[in-house]
């Protein structure tokens, strides 16, 4: 059985959160922001959620949706080939893709978390 877990991204703090529940019919999210001990509640339209995907990488850290994966791989000038984890409807299922550079392939624990998309968008900039 898979932990169903979330974290959120949070545009006005510009700060990744932990996620303590979540509320449909009123629609919001209760986090927890780092170093505080206290939650608060947030309109679902103020974060970013992202899924725990029930894996860890070779380092066993937890890999969310958003998270930039080094795959193990270098591309034809000797970089790391690196790719965003996302839900694709279409297979059920996490996948790295990287926006049509190469890497379309269902999330195995055979990468490594090096960032995330919203603290770290350089990672995907084209060279």
């Amino acid at each position: 059985m898979r932990e169903i877990k979330f974290r959120a991204w949070v545009r006005r703090l510009d700060r990744m959160c932990n996620v303590t529940g979540i509320d449909f019919e009123r629609n919001e999210i209760n986090i927890l922001r780092p170093g505080w001990h206290m939650s608060e509640w947030l309109r679902r339209d103020q974060v970013e959620l992202m899924q725990y995907t029930g894996l860890k990488d070779n380092n066993g850290r937890e890999v969310y949706e958003g998270d930039v994966l080094d795959i193990g791989l270098q591309n034809q000038d000797g970089k790391p080939v690196v790719a965003p984890v996302s839900y694709e409807k279409y297979i059920a299922g996490y996948v790295l893709d990287n926006g049509g550079n190469g890497i379309w392939q269902r999330l195995d624990e055979d990468c490594e978390v090096i960032g995330n998309i919203y603290e770290n968008p350089e990672l995907l900039e084209a060279d």
